[in-house]
């Protein structure tokens, strides 16, 4: 039986981040408001204690099934706050750990502020995992985006988080000012060869009052269409899961902020990105197949759990690649006797089964082409 996985999320906005990447509105992000460094003792233990006590009286309401619960420290560059504070929370995350009320404490943070002795503080107080946003290991583009280090800092945060034994995670941005496909396959050729245990991949979305809306209104920033974000996040998914990388998320999460006529000003932004590239890679894979077959009348068996990503968007990728590859009478018949991950295809008395982790491996390669 799959345990059921929660999180008690614990908003720390903008404190301690020195820098203003273009991207950033910190405020629209979390959906928080920023707290300003000379009011930091606002976010205090007790405060803390509060959130994690209102979330598990909410959770330990569903029974006794099996759980995962997790605290995670949000919004901010957690390792920039003063590190009375850090410890003043982590205290309270770790005493909920120690009693077994929780299982894992997962905090994010930038490159630039991990290094042994932080680490050796995050490892006292029980950390398990750790997000580093990295956005992109391409130096030109973290320039653009006033990231304010280099790709070298992130290897080497990268690799002390590895050997203290904490679960790394890297969040990437497509997309981003003075970026282009090649640099995003290269960037996500680089997270592999780091080998983080998980990963996020983001569209680059204009947000309103950031650097980039202004690059944007001046005519020096352009950011991708919807249909090159999907063309480009399927190619990099592809990569980190064939090298056994859990992509955690795929897109932004859709807020009260987060949404198109709301604080978004442009960009790829969809409240079901990451079914949409799923849909595209699995009709991408069907309709690859049957584009060599002479019989106009054919059966896709499916696990019922994946149709509605075989037909996401009104069948908008369904249609798209039947009409572009085989163009013929498609049967969809449902069968949880076929697994998760695979796909029947009969055509008359033959049963063909694709796996999509395989289709994934090819998928993987096409990045060659962009980095010749």
């Amino acid at each position: 039986m799959s345990r059921s996985h929660y999180i008690i999320p614990i908003f720390v906005p903008h404190i301690g981040c020195p820098h203003n990447c273009v991207f950033c509105n910190q405020n629209t992000i979390t959906g928080k408001k920023e707290i300003k460094d000379s009011n930091v003792q606002e976010i205090t233990k007790k405060s803390c204690r509060n959130i994690i006590e209102e979330y598990l009286n909410t959770i330990n309401k569903y029974g006794n099934e099996e759980k995962v619960i997790e605290v995670s420290f949000f919004g901010g560059t957690f390792t920039a706050i003063p590190l009375e504070k850090q410890i003043e929370l982590l205290e309270v995350a770790y005493e909920y750990k120690c009693k077994e009320k929780i299982n894992f404490i997962r905090l994010s943070t930038r490159p630039d502020y991990i290094d042994i002795s932080e680490l050796n503080i995050l490892k006292k107080y029980g950390v398990d995992i750790i997000e580093l946003g990295v956005q992109s290991l391409d130096n030109d583009v973290l320039k653009c985006s006033g990231r304010g280090h280099s790709s070298d800092v992130v290897k080497t945060a990268s690799n002390l988080i590895k050997e203290f034994n904490i679960t790394l995670g890297i969040q990437v941005m497509l997309g981003l000012p003075c970026d282009n496909f090649a640099k995003d396959i290269k960037t996500a050729k680089e997270v592999c060869e780091i080998k983080p245990d998980i990963c996020r991949i983001y569209p680059s979305l204009v947000i309103k009052d950031t650097p980039m809306e202004t690059m944007f209104k001046k005519g020096e920033y352009t950011p991708y269409s919807l249909k090159e974000t999907i063309e480009i996040c399927k190619i990099v998914y592809s990569m980190f899961i064939s090298n056994d990388i859990n992509v955690i998320r795929v897109g932004l999460q859709p807020t009260e902020d987060i949404n198109e006529g709301a604080q978004v000003v442009t960009g790829p932004f969809h409240p079901a990105f990451r079914e949409l590239m799923e849909s595209s890679l699995l009709n991408e894979m069907i309709f690859k197949f049957l584009k060599d077959i002479n019989s106009k009348e054919i059966q896709i068996i499916i696990n019922p759990k994946n149709v509605s990503k075989l037909y996401s968007n009104k069948k908008y990728y369904f249609n798209e690649y039947n009409h572009k590859y085989y163009n013929g009478n498609i049967e969809v018949i449902q069968d949880f006797n076929v697994e998760k991950d695979e796909i029947k295809i009969k055509i008359q008395e033959t049963c063909k089964t694709m796996s999509f982790k395989k289709f994934l491996e090819i998928k993987s390669k096409e990045g060659n082409k962009y980095l010749l």
